[in-house]
């Protein structure tokens, strides 16, 4: 049976999270609500708006979906740039510094476990930073694009001052009509950001990877993800397969509750930062 702490102390928190956790390897799997701090929303926390992320098949098979992603994600991805690890991002890379955590398999977009200091991290959805051709394969960074999307755009804004972002990097605006989409400048092929879309599969090797690091651990940490996508799922369901101890901090149920031994419904940060200080101190 699962137990469940609600919004408890953090330092409570923390002390029955090791318990169960033991001394690792952890494994660690995030999902959006880690980023939040960080001031990037989430999709599915408590007091999220609903969100409809453009599909795999809209944007590769309409030109105007097309155009109005790239408008979207021009302004968009520069709030995600600008945007800087925050303390529940710096404790898991300083568990995984003292031994504790042996990776992170992220389904975030931000790369901002990197940015923290995380060295070992799976990016299951891809990163907001690169661009790859659907022709050629050529990966090339967004900056880069945004370059010539702005030489394409310029003075474009979409309509709006104070733009509401998302947490794959897209925005919303009232305005795309006018937006000049551009294509590879290798082949002048379809660009695409490098991130999976909904209807879009995980690259296998990047599976395979994951489930890997699941063998390799004695237990799984799951952080602010509520675990409704499977890519994610899968990975709890593969950890309860071999009976490893499962621990789930996240505002809110999640669809892992069944599965682990303890969940903490708190705020990533603080619970994470607590439970490095009791490994570390």
């Amino acid at each position: 049976m699962t137990n469940a702490l609600a919004t408890p102390d953090p330092a409570t928190a923390a002390d029955r999270i090791r318990k169960v956790l033991g001394d690792g390897p952890v494994l660690a799997l995030t999902g959006a609500g880690i980023s939040t701090d960080s001031g990037i929303p989430d999709y599915r926390g408590p007091g999220s708006p609903p969100r409809t992320p453009m599909t795999y098949q809209q944007f590769v098979g309409d030109p105007a979906f097309r155009r109005h992603y790239w408008a979207r994600n021009h302004v968009g991805w520069r709030h995600v740039h600008r945007t800087r690890p925050n303390d529940g991002h710096r404790a898991l890379a300083r568990l995984e510094a003292a031994g504790v955590v042996s990776a992170v398999i992220t389904q975030n977009v931000d790369t901002l476990h990197e940015a923290a200091g995380s060295r070992s991290v799976i990016d299951l959805h891809g990163r907001y930073d690169r661009v790859v051709c659907l022709g050629c394969a050529a990966v090339v960074p967004r900056d880069r694009l945004a370059e010539r999307l702005t030489a394409l755009n310029p003075g474009f804004t979409g309509g709006v001052d104070d733009v509401e972002i998302a947490p794959d990097a897209d925005a919303a605006l009232s305005a795309t009509e006018d937006f000049r989409v551009a294509d590879c400048a290798d082949c002048g092929g379809m660009l695409k950001p490098d991130i999976v879309y909904f209807g879009e599969n995980v690259p296998p090797a990047r599976v395979r990877r994951g489930y890997r690091l699941v063998e390799e651990a004695a237990a799984l940490l799951v952080v602010g993800s509520s675990l409704t996508v499977l890519s994610g799922r899968r990975f709890v369901k593969a950890a309860a397969d071999r009976h490893l101890p499962i621990v789930i901090v996240n505002r809110g149920a999640t669809r892992g509750d069944a599965l682990a031994d303890l969940t903490v419904d708190a705020g990533c940060s603080e619970v994470l930062t607590a439970l490095a200080d009791s490994y570390t101190r």
